[in-house]
């Protein structure tokens, strides 16, 4: 080998062992990065000259390791998504030793029913009852309003989440013409893998993907309900929040918004949804189906309450279609008006002291026009009797079995808890499964003491090459003086 080709190796092979050190300096910086794989240097013998060539950078990231943790991404998005709105709602409808809960605030109503038909003649007792029934009312309005709360929140998070969608889009598609460009000329890529990498990351905990390779390093994202995200184009989804729902509404009669994809209408139930899975979907679970479901639960106890005060012949001083003790704003049960009744349920006036109401009504009856015999307390025992009577509910949430108004409120606390501590496990297993699959993500990733002994490698690499120039440079000095 000529001089000068033994100092034309060494400088190739300088030249790689530098770059070889800023890629090791850059993995053990980027260690804690997220959606940073890390990269070697590849290099091969230089066909020209004498020396080494850099082929390129590799970036190292598993395929399938990636998909499966993003798969446990968006099961865990959408479990601690569902676990947040069951734990709300348990937390609104109150547990056995929550003295505010709807089940005890039946319990101190009845209970002081029957103080006060044991004292009929005391003015306190009778105020009491009044007390504590409109605490149970307000419990239960309160209930449904922290629902109707939670299911506006769900339509606004779908809005902010499917604007996230599309910017996200759009840029993962810009990212794809970029690595497309720079592979063409030659450049390096790594970098652009990396952001299209936390791209499409966060894509997929809004709505789980499929990756598919396409020509020129480009990748195309489809749901696993088959719907095209991303494919040389990127999809527009089309959402219009309405910010502020009611009971009533619903997407089957318009109310609330549906979900399209390109102008197209696509489902978005549970079961059939086109973008199922991830925390889009969970929200529009919520919004459409677990709130209302909880809804029908509130309003079935309420008009159980409301039916069991307007039994007939329960007050002889009232006639047919006044008000009962409960009344929806001051009207009578109406079925047709079912829905969204929890949160109108109310008192009545004619014996609420707050409204201009007489509490001696209790006692004499809700359409007396005198207080009567204080010692008279058999309409106190009736509306006694009447919560304790086990009767098929109206409604058929709590199917058709005869209960107490006592043993429906036990019912809907229970059907909360439950369904609380099951979205509670949901989430307990989509956690560890989460924590499983990115540790086993993490163990592809940088291994920093793997990183110092390859920098111990390259430095002999790059002393060796560093030598052998000194070695020419020796050589020639002495071939000058000769």
């Amino acid at each position: 080998m000529s001089i000068s080709a033994a100092f034309n190796s060494a400088i190739s092979g300088l030249t790689a062992a530098s770059r070889a050190a800023e890629i090791v300096s850059e993995n053990i910086a980027n260690a804690q990065t997220v959606g940073y794989a890390r990269r070697s240097l590849n290099v091969g013998s230089n066909t020209v000259a004498p020396g080494v060539r850099i082929l390129g950078v590799q970036r190292h990231a598993d395929p399938g390791i990636i998909a499966n943790r993003r798969q446990s991404e968006s099961d865990y998005g959408a479990a601690e998504t569902v676990a947040g709105f069951q734990t709300r709602y348990a937390g609104l409808v109150g547990n056995a030793t929550d003295p505010g809960s709807i089940s005890m605030r039946i319990a101190d109503f009845e209970t002081s029913l029957i103080e006060a038909a044991s004292q009929p003649q005391s003015p306190q007792r009778l105020n009491t009852v009044t007390s504590r029934a409109k605490d149970l009312a307000r419990g239960i309005s309160a209930a449904s309003e922290g629902l109707r709360t939670m299911r506006s929140q769900a339509d606004n998070a779908i809005a902010s989440q499917i604007d996230q969608l599309n910017q996200s889009l759009q840029s993962l598609k810009d990212i794809n013409t970029k690595i497309a460009s720079t592979s063409s000329s030659g450049g390096e890529t790594a970098g652009l893998l990396d952001q299209r990498q936390k791209l499409i990351d966060g894509i997929n905990q809004i709505v789980p993907v499929n990756v598919v390779e396409r020509d020129h390093g480009k990748v195309a994202l489809y749901t696993d309900g088959g719907a095209i995200l991303l494919d040389g184009s990127a999809a527009t989804l089309g959402f219009t929040p309405v910010r502020d729902t009611m009971p009533e509404m619903t997407i089957e009669n318009g109310a609330l918004s549906g979900l399209e994809i390109n102008g197209i209408p696509v489902r978005t139930d549970s079961r059939n949804s086109t973008l199922k899975g991830g925390t889009l979907s969970a929200q529009f679970k919520i919004r459409d189906e677990l709130a209302v479901s909880a809804q029908t639960d509130l309003d079935a106890v309420a008009r159980d309450l409301m039916e069991r005060f307007e039994t007939p012949t329960l007050d002889p001083t009232t006639a047919a279609g006044d008000p009962g003790l409960f009344t929806d704003n001051g009207a009578i049960f109406d079925i047709a008006n079912e829905v969204g009744l929890a949160g109108r349920l109310s008192l009545n006036s004619v014996v609420d002291p707050d409204q201009g109401g007489q509490s001696w009504r209790l006692r004499a009856g809700l359409g007396a026009g005198t207080p009567g015999e204080p010692g008279e307390a058999r309409q106190l025992q009736a509306f006694t009797a009447i919560l304790s009577e086990r009767r098929t509910p109206g409604s058929t949430s709590f199917g058709t079995s005869q209960l107490t108004l006592v043993g429906i409120g036990s019912s809907l606390m229970s059907r909360a808890a439950q369904n609380a501590n099951e979205s509670d496990r949901v989430l307990s297993f989509a956690a560890a499964s989460m924590t499983e699959l990115t540790r086993i993500d993490l163990a592809q990733g940088v291994d920093t003491d793997a990183e110092l002994q390859t920098l111990m490698l390259v430095e002999q690499a790059y002393a060796a090459n560093a030598r052998m120039i000194k070695v020419a440079d020796e050589m020639m000095q002495t071939l000058l003086r000769i």
